[in-house]
């Protein structure tokens, strides 16, 4: 789950008009487009499709190798089988072994990095200019033609589950777990990309090595180079490694919508100096000119939320609404507080007020700009930029729409917020760590 946070602090003012605009935001600076000092353009490989920004400043190279799909790929069965298929890779190839692997990025410096989500695994380099021909032979060779030894894939397996296991030690990560279940019952968010338990132990080691030729194709992958590198290089390279992989016949599209289901509470009983409530509701999918309403509307209910339950009424050390990055985007509220039916009731508060009041524009306008500041912050490295640019070309179907995000958000009027928080902002399904009570229950379901 992707839980954008942090940002929303930014907007700890209240932008419903009560009367008083001086505590409203300062304006804040727009950031400059992506693009700024960069050549974006996209091609197709050997039927592989590539999107690259071109930038000369620095020598840093990140490439990224997107496997579309995600959850909607695997079953409650086998959930989290492209995680271990990607893991395994790293004990050796056919090109590789487990030792020399290890011993040639050591003495490159540079990394390889796994990570799965629910639209879609990644598997990207960091390298330097130099580096990066050796780093992307051995990124290439763990996707096209890993060894899958029985030994390897059991040691992987085994830390998978220790860290599933590990999950359950931590209130926020298991509360995050149970409320995408919970939530989205019925769609495939449901899963859990890393798995469960019991679906990493299904997993038996043919039906891995199958997963491997079958889902590693062309037709999945989607490659993100962002760096000091030429076109003509990454042609060659690509060319010469996934650009002989199988064609397949995957095609992206948005998910289907999330389901909406009555709101509902679930409750865990944990010994804990305090209680972890997070309660999720669907939104809408990333086509949707409401998408980034919902997104600005999050962010402006988390500062209202940690104005009035944490500076006001100090109730909390953590309290927001919760954005939900994804190609169906969700919503969220979330605190962690001893006293949760207060917290609750005045979430519902805080919510019917941006459901219905009135929204200053040019507060507004304010609000966004240092909405824009602060995300562009969050995603300047080269790494993030290459995420940055795939969330727009699969999200939105146009990877140049990553240079129209900030005209997109500007032009956001306050009957946008206020619609998409009408719509959007209900039937929430919480799940609640800690120690439950009836009186918290109650207050769950009224949402």
């Amino acid at each position: 789950m992707t839980l954008i946070r942090g940002t929303a602090l930014l907007l700890g003012t209240v932008l419903l008009l009560t009367g008083d605009l001086a505590a409203q935001a300062r304006a804040g600076a727009g950031p400059a487009p992506l693009s700024t000092g960069a050549t974006t353009v996209s091609y197709d490989v050997d039927g592989v499709r590539v999107i690259h920004r071109f930038v000369t400043s620095g020598d840093i190279v990140v490439a990224n190798a997107y496997l579309l799909g995600g959850v909607r790929q695997v079953t409650a069965e086998n959930a989290g089988i492209e995680l271990l298929l990607l893991e395994a890779t790293e004990r050796g190839t056919r090109a590789f072994s487990r030792d020399r692997l290890r011993r040639t990025m050591a003495s490159l410096g540079t990394s390889i990095t796994t990570h799965v989500g629910v639209d879609w695994s990644v598997i990207g380099l960091r390298a330097t200019s130099a580096t990066f021909d050796s780093t992307w032979a051995i990124l290439a060779s763990r996707l096209m033609e890993p060894t899958l030894d029985s030994a390897d894939v059991e040691l992987t397996r085994r830390q998978l589950v220790a860290a599933v296991r590990q999950r359950e030690d931590s209130p926020d990560q298991l509360v995050e777990a149970l409320a995408d279940s919970f939530a989205f019952s019925g769609h495939p968010y449901a899963l859990q990309p890393t798995g469960t338990e019991a679906s990493l132990s299904r997993v038996s080691l043919a039906s891995l090595r199958d997963y491997q030729t079958t889902q590693v194709v062309k037709s999945r992958l989607l490659v993100v180079v962002v760096g000091n590198v030429a076109r003509d290089r990454i042609t060659r390279l690509v060319r010469a490694s996934l650009g002989r992989l199988p064609a397949g016949n995957y095609r992206w599209t948005l998910p289907d919508s999330l389901p909406r289901l009555r709101a509902a509470a679930h409750t865990v009983s944990r010994a804990l100096p305090t209680n972890y409530v997070l309660g999720l509701y669907p939104g809408p999918r990333a086509d949707s000119r409401d998408y980034h309403a919902l997104r600005i509307a999050t962010a402006i209910l988390s500062g209202q939320l940690y104005s009035e339950i944490r500076s006001r009424r100090n109730l909390t050390y953590a309290v927001n609404a919760p954005f939900i990055e994804r190609a169906v985007a969700a919503g969220g509220l979330y605190v962690t507080t001893t006293s949760p039916e207060t917290a609750l009731l005045l979430m519902r508060r805080e919510l019917s007020d941006l459901q219905t009041g009135v929204i200053n524009p040019a507060a507004l306008e304010q609000l966004i700009l240092q909405f824009i500041t602060q995300y562009f912050l969050d995603n300047e490295s080269s790494a993030q930029q290459a995420d940055f640019l795939a969330r727009a070309e699969l999200y939105y179907g146009d990877y140049r729409r990553a240079d129209r995000f900030v005209d997109e958000l500007r032009a956001i009027t306050p009957a946008d917020i206020q619609q998409a928080a009408q719509r959007y902002m209900r039937d929430v399904r919480f799940v609640l760590v800690g120690s439950p009570s009836q009186a918290a229950v109650r207050a769950m379901e009224r949402f």
